[in-house]
């Protein structure tokens, strides 16, 4: 997963501007282009889901990456104008695919269950964009065109690593590592509603969360942050996620050992970060703000996809991990829109505001996504796991 998302991001912060500042189009264009990428990929992870359920994650892998590199050849060699919107496109379509199959993988294969498994895909995210950012910006600087062969060797040395190491998880492989584990008798809408509940709660996080990337970056520029200094918030966001991963330990195991008070704790976290944001008007109080948010991902964001494998009956683990990563890909492209109608609207006071009433009703639906557990409990027993 850390070869995989590097890769990816060799390309992804750039994209903005290579379609702005290379192939002439306006920033307008490009937000269009940018959300045809994100609805691929919103396809590609119920598709991926829905084929690792099928045909298992290996071959649910290979179908993505074989796509993914398809595209990124296309891309090497044709990065003009309209090539460059049906390759990235295909780029979001082939990346959706694997997401949920990797998520759906390492739940399986981790025996003792719980978060730790989702927690480790995470971090070697934050890996990834960390490595694949500086190594892209780096790149680009001598020139944008060696940006799209590096991608593609990246993807390739991950096929090369999927297709020799994940051969022999088959999905009767898969099946028999999860003989083991208590859950959810299958075939029951309870769970399906339950994760519904839960996962318009993960949308409307990642609605408010991806602002930094959007409203609030321009909103630091009006405060005279310059951008390098904006830069570093993210700087400091990966390196707490990387580094922060021995201290959450304990904190999960000792007073947060159930997975939904860690996502009720980590939201709460999120309107605490955006109400420092809300009144911070110097580079420190975004730091403090930035430093409070990560405290908050690292919370919810790999405990969603452990409750969703908790949730999954036998055969549809890929499935409700493929709709894990769809909400959370639709968050992120119709956040910006939200945020961005907003801001010029009503201002980034009202905009807070209404951030933090998101939170407030995300932390309300967390609250509530197992009573329709609890309804069936005549019927059949939903224990939740505690943390690894």
């Amino acid at each position: 997963m850390a070869i995989n998302i590097t890769g990816s991001s060799f390309l992804w912060p750039l994209n903005s501007i290579y379609i702005h500042d290379h192939l002439g189009k306006t920033l307008s264009v490009a937000g269009v282009v940018l959300m045809l990428n994100s609805l691929a990929s919103v396809i590609g992870s119920l598709a991926g889901g829905t084929l690792y359920d099928h045909i298992g994650g290996y071959r649910a892998t290979m179908i993505g990456i074989v796509i993914t590199v398809a595209a990124l050849t296309g891309l090497t060699f044709w990065h003009g104008w309209p090539q460059y919107v049906i390759f990235l496109s295909l780029i979001g379509l082939g990346s959706g695919i694997i997401g949920p199959a990797m998520f759906a993988m390492a739940g399986s294969v981790w025996k003792n269950g719980g978060r730790k498994a989702y927690n480790a895909i995470y971090v070697a995210q934050n890996i990834g964009v960390a490595v694949g950012s500086a190594l892209g910006g780096a790149i680009a600087s001598y020139s944008f065109d060696y940006i799209f062969p590096a991608n593609l060797l990246m993807f390739i040395v991950f096929g090369l690593i999927a297709a020799f190491g994940y051969n022999k998880m088959s999905k009767e492989q898969l099946a028999r590592k999860n003989q083991g584990r208590t859950g959810i008798s299958s075939g029951t809408r309870s769970q399906l509603l339950a994760l519904i509940i839960l996962c318009t709660s993960y949308l409307l996080c990642w609605i408010a969360y991806v602002q930094w990337q959007a409203t609030i970056s321009a909103y630091t520029q009006k405060l005279h942050i310059s951008l390098h200094e904006y830069s570093l918030l993210w700087t400091l966001n990966g390196s707490i996620i990387v580094l922060g991963q021995p201290f959450l330990i304990p904190v999960t195991t000792k007073w947060l050992s159930n997975v939904k008070a860690q996502i009720m704790a980590g939201i709460a976290i999120f309107m605490v970060s955006f109400g420092v944001a809300s009144i911070a008007e110097q580079f420190q109080g975004f730091v403090a703000a930035m430093a409070i948010l990560t405290l908050g991902e690292m919370l919810v964001w790999p405990s969603v996809p452990a409750v969703a494998g908790e949730l999954a009956p036998k055969g549809r683990e890929g499935f409700y991990q493929g709709i894990v990563n769809s909400v959370a890909t639709a968050g992120r492209m119709i956040g910006p829109v939200i945020g961005g109608l907003l801001a010029d609207l009503y201002g980034m006071n009202v905009l807070f505001a209404v951030l933090i009433v998101l939170y407030a009703v995300a932390l309300m639906l967390t609250a509530a996504y197992n009573l329709p557990l609890k309804s069936k409990k005549a019927e059949q027993s939903v224990p939740l796991r505690k943390s690894c």
